[in-house]
């Protein structure tokens, strides 16, 4: 058996990979600790959901490497990344994971520009004469 769980979790545009590493509970992200990566308390907070509602805070190491999207779109990814990786770590954490809707991939992706319009849904101003 492995001592290192890998997963990838996305969001938005953001794709995360994501270490567990039996350990005294570190967390990085891109090298530097999370607290400097994602400046926001209640982002951080959002992140380490899975490790709290399992309560394996303290007892892995967190290493993630994400790229792509912005600020919240990352954080989510690492958290679906953490999420992915605790149930390989132990299947009895998928239940209490799946019921708080953290195994679950946020399919909501920006909306495309169409063509003839100013945006996805904003069009030019109409001019009936």
């Amino acid at each position: 058996m492995t001592s290192t769980f890998q997963s990838v979790g996305r969001r938005k545009e953001a794709v995360a990979r994501v270490r567990l590493v039996p350990g005294t509970g570190q967390r990085v992200v891109n090298g530097k600790p999370i607290n400097v990566f994602f400046p926001r308390a209640t982002t951080i907070e959002m992140i380490l959901k899975p490790l709290e509602i399992t309560s394996t805070g303290d007892r892995y190491d967190v290493q993630a490497s994400v790229r792509g999207g912005g600020v919240i779109g990352q954080a989510g990814a690492v958290r679906l990344g953490i999420a992915r990786a605790l149930v390989k770590v132990d299947e009895s954490y998928r239940k209490p994971l799946k019921q708080a809707g953290l195994l679950t991939r946020d399919p909501r992706m920006k909306e495309r520009k169409k063509y003839g319009q100013k945006g996805a849904r904003k069009r030019f101003q109409f001019s009936k004469r």
